[in-house]
């Protein structure tokens, strides 16, 4: 029999300040503001007192917190994960993670051989990436990388490929194969956490508390192109 679990859901590591409550896998409420001049620190704890109010719970009705952990800013995070941290303590359960780019596939439909590429933008040409087939499972691993004209071509011979996330914009200018699907308006949101965060729950997969960090942008070593000889 499936546990059953009411999850709190944290989502700080872009621009989009994004809180949601969700029991046995379905959203109860949904607290966002995606802002450029983004004021995580002071919006994150208004967001989860009125998603808990919304949805009629206190704290005390929570199995676990769930925190996406990056890659991301690295003030949105700390944030986040501090937040999570701190209620997982004092409330005694469990935290879990989720990697900000599987949240962020989970938006689109894929279809059986089409693949979804979220790509977060960062400096210059920069992307922050990862693959991910049409059951969301990594077919390769997160990385940062130097958008050109031969990114991503490997995955696109014969199959629709999407291109989600605030790095698209930047692909959406070099990348030419007429299989690339572009879409700059996914953003990293709490509503797309509670397939994945019920499954790990039933299996038990959670972070130390303790010791739990986020993946920063920084721990990403840009992955340089092998010259062509």
């Amino acid at each position: 029999m499936a546990a059953m679990a009411t999850i709190l859901h944290l989502e700080t590591a872009t621009t989009n300040c994004s809180v949601s409550i969700a029991k046995d896998g379905e959203m109860l409420v949904l607290k966002e503001n995606n802002a450029a001049n983004y004021s995580h620190s002071e919006q994150l704890h208004v967001f989860i007192k009125e998603a808990l109010k919304e949805a009629s719970l206190s704290f005390s009705d929570l199995d676990a917190i769930a925190i996406s952990k990056g890659p991301g800013s690295y003030t949105g995070l700390r944030i986040g994960v501090s937040a999570a941290k701190g209620l997982c303590f004092s409330l005694d359960i469990p935290l879990i993670s989720v990697p900000t780019l599987q949240s962020m596939a989970h938006q689109v439909e894929v279809k059986a051989d089409e693949l979804v590429i979220p790509v977060l933008d960062a400096r210059r040409m920069e992307v922050y990436s990862c693959v991910y087939d049409a059951a969301y499972k990594e077919a390769r691993e997160t990385r940062a990388e130097v958008i050109d004209e031969d990114s991503f071509t490997e995955y696109v011979s014969g199959n629709t490929v999407y291109l989600v996330g605030s790095g698209a914009e930047k692909c959406r200018g070099v990348l030419q194969h007429p299989n690339f699907v572009f879409n700059e308006s996914v953003v990293p949101s709490a509503k797309d956490m509670a397939s994945i965060t019920l499954q790990k729950y039933e299996t038990g997969q959670f972070e130390d508390v303790a010791y739990f960090e986020p993946y920063y942008l920084k721990d990403f070593v840009l992955q340089q192109k092998k010259k062509k000889n």
